[in-house]
């Protein structure tokens, strides 16, 4: 990579946010350069899903505590496991503080795709019971829009990832752009007919980027159960296997994995003018340049950049 040449844009991250605005921005026509502070990851080194239990070293069921003593922060997650511990920091390596008081779990995932390989997959739409709730409720302050000018944007996302669901029609839940939903267990569905029966509620399946038809190019979910040991199929939504194949495609997208942002660049008048990172290899020092910055980083180290 030249240390001259400027970028139209700089992504900070290459999970969920920063790989759909590299997508995006490619898509305009833009020259965009993703740095990711983690590694690649390697289906066929890295994803555990079809992994028997007999080929782990303690079958998927040792001590947590022993097992995974380099992350006593990430093993308090359900999904950090002997099979998928790949995917979550080593605490030793990326210590953080926090009051005595105030305890606080921080889960990250350094890669390509950040922690779109093991996130749950429940895909919502936030109501104006989230956007205007201050309205409602006499306090606080409403969101600075509305569900109506946010459901195109709902729409565009749910058709391009994939999100199985079914309409409902409740206002409080909106309604999306859904593929077909999971089916209901009979043991769900008895127990749907009576909890609706005696209390008025409705059970429904969740609504998940989960595909249940062929979609994009992607196949339909196989339905093994262990979405976050990784995907091979990619039938589930991750950066890696759906928006930056696309960004990569237009060829104006550059990935650089195992870069740690430590800054901004700035100029005199207090603007951005590229990013300071550290090769995590080689300790190295480099410097890239762009028209704008995009901090994607997760919400809490993107806000350590500003």
């Amino acid at each position: 990579m030249s240390n001259t040449k400027i970028y139209d844009a700089i992504v900070v991250g290459s999970g969920a946010s920063g790989g759909w605005a590299a997508k995006v921005l490619t898509e305009k026509g833009m020259q965009v350069l993703m740095l990711e502070a983690g590694p690649p990851r390697i289906p066929t080194r890295d994803f555990t899903e079809h992994v028997w239990p007999y080929r782990m070293r303690c079958r998927g069921f040792g001590d947590q505590k022993t097992l995974l003593a380099e992350q006593p922060v990430q093993r308090l997650c359900y999904a950090c496991d002997e099979y998928s511990h790949q995917f979550f920091v080593d605490d030793r390596e990326h210590p953080y503080t926090f009051p005595a008081d105030k305890p606080f779990m921080w889960i990250r995932g350094r890669q390509i795709g950040g922690k779109t390989f093991c996130w749950a997959r429940v895909s919502y739409r936030y109501s104006d019971f989230e956007f205007q709730a201050a309205a409602r409720d006499g306090y606080g302050e409403n969101w600075p829009v509305t569900y109506k000018e946010m459901e195109p944007y709902y729409d565009r996302v749910e058709q391009y990832i994939g999100v199985s669901g079914s309409a409902e029609g409740l206002p409080q839940f909106p309604d999306g752009k859904f593929l077909p939903p999971m089916r209901l267990s009979c043991g769900e569905i008895q127990a749907g007919k009576a909890i609706e029966q005696r209390f008025g509620w409705r059970i429904i399946p969740d609504r998940t980027a989960n595909l249940t038809e062929p979609h994009n190019g992607r196949p339909a979910c196989h339905y093994c159960d262990q979405c976050q040991r990784g995907c091979y199929t990619a039938s589930y939504f991750n950066s890696p296997s759906v928006t930056l194949p696309d960004a990569a495609r237009t060829g104006r997208f550059t990935l650089v994995s195992d870069a740690i942002v430590s800054h901004l660049a700035m100029d005199d008048r207090g603007k951005a003018t590229g990013v300071v990172f550290v090769d995590r290899q080689t300790r190295a020092e480099r410097e890239a340049h762009g028209r704008t910055v995009v901090l994607a980083a997760s919400a809490l180290e993107s806000r350590a950049f500003c």
